[in-house]
């Protein structure tokens, strides 16, 4: 009697196991063998930096020039007024979404960019044409 519970016992766990309701190793190990269900794990893309340079028709840099940051997917807008040498930089601008981005003054507009979630770099650095 006490060989059959043994057996009974060794084949529910086995059972159990290869259902899945309990894991057989870390779930976070790269090698091993690991019986349990597989886990769905999203991708950390972070933020990014968007900095560069406002500049005229004649490549010249411009100061005092508002740059805009805009989200494409919730229409919010983020501006920043450009340094001496025309330089601007917006901080925490999230990987995961596209922005589009351009710059005013005075009248004159550059072309609108795009910074697209695609795009894994950390630091995205551009220039703005005023036209």
């Amino acid at each position: 009697m006490r060989l059959f519970r043994s057996k009974m016992a060794a084949g529910t766990t086995i059972a159990v196991l290869a259902a899945g309701l309990f894991s057989i190793g870390s779930r976070n190990a790269r090698t091993g063998f690991n019986l349990g269900p597989v886990e769905a794990q999203a991708q950390n893309l972070g933020m990014r930096a968007v900095s560069g340079t406002v500049v005229d028709a004649d490549s010249k840099p411009v100061t005092g020039a508002t740059v805009f940051l805009r989200y494409i997917k919730n229409k919010s807008i983020r501006s920043y007024t450009t340094e001496p040498g025309g330089r601007f930089r917006f901080t925490q601008v999230n990987m995961a979404e596209d922005n589009e981005i351009w710059a005013e003054k005075d009248g004159k507009k550059s072309p609108v960019k795009t910074v697209s979630q695609w795009d894994t770099r950390k630091e995205f650095e551009t220039e703005l044409k005023l036209k």
